[in-house]
């Protein structure tokens, strides 16, 4: 929630600071880390003091009654929900300032405020995912913020400026949904193994992200901008694969 929420504010800071005055002033940001930095040491301090609140039950027996045949499937499965959500996200926190200035002919500052936006609706999203899952389980939010984001996605290569707002918008929130339910969820699939789950998973959020920039940059350059989003307006319909995911409770 932190890290995607000061993500959502480094588009308004390149549009305020670094493009009316230049990149040497990305130093005073830098602030703003230092106080960070202090915040994080006084977070240390409470979490050393509280860790044995914190301390798991190494092999703790898993109660959903699947073989380890079918757990592996399943965490295969959220692999590949994983791909489609970074690869489409990457499409939009990597490229999408150049998809509006090339589309709309927006100037670098208006399509900084667009970017933030949808930023900003990642932020919630992942916010309100986990509650959303507890409630009606992870496996919903699983299926719906992947595969129900497709709509949205199929139509935003044709959309005008002021729906492709929208669309971004709508996008951002729905696929940020998923990956607090995708963690848990394969938490639950391996219990007693939490570090190792979410160190699974966030490494293939990045790793995923990383290689999804690159190859849709190359594409980019090779086919232009545009086809790239209308390439990727079929990566959430990948999220029908949720249906080969068991319940777990």
């Amino acid at each position: 929630m932190g890290g995607n929420t000061g993500s959502a504010f480094g588009p308004l800071l390149a549009a305020a600071i670094i493009i009316p005055f230049g990149q040497g002033n990305v130093a005073w940001i830098g602030l703003f880390a230092l106080f960070s930095l202090g915040l994080l040491y006084a977070i240390s301090r409470w979490y050393r003091a509280h860790l044995n609140l914190f301390k798991l039950k190494a092999g703790q027996a898993a109660t959903h009654g699947l073989s380890r045949k079918r757990v592996i499937a399943s965490l295969a499965v959220l692999a590949f929900l994983v791909f489609s959500k970074f690869f489409y996200m990457t499409s939009l926190t990597s490229y999408f300032t150049f998809y509006l200035i090339e589309k709309f002919d927006l100037s670098v500052a208006s399509s900084q405020l667009h970017l933030f936006l949808f930023l900003g609706a990642v932020a919630a999203g992942t916010f309100f995912g986990g509650p959303i899952g507890d409630r009606i389980g992870r496996k919903a939010v699983i299926w719906f913020s992947i595969l129900g984001a497709a709509p949205f996605t199929l139509a935003l290569p044709y959309a005008d400026l002021f729906w492709t707002s929208v669309l971004s918008v709508i996008i951002g929130f729905v696929l940020a949904s998923a990956f607090s339910a995708i963690v848990v969820y394969a938490q639950e699939l391996v219990p007693g193994n939490v570090g190792m789950i979410a160190g699974l998973f966030f490494g293939l959020m990045f790793g995923f992200g990383g290689i999804g920039a690159a190859l849709l940059g190359y594409l980019a350059d090779s086919h232009g901008i545009l086809f790239v989003y209308t390439l990727c307006s079929y990566l959430p319909l990948l999220g029908i694969l949720a249906i080969l995911l068991p319940r777990t409770k």
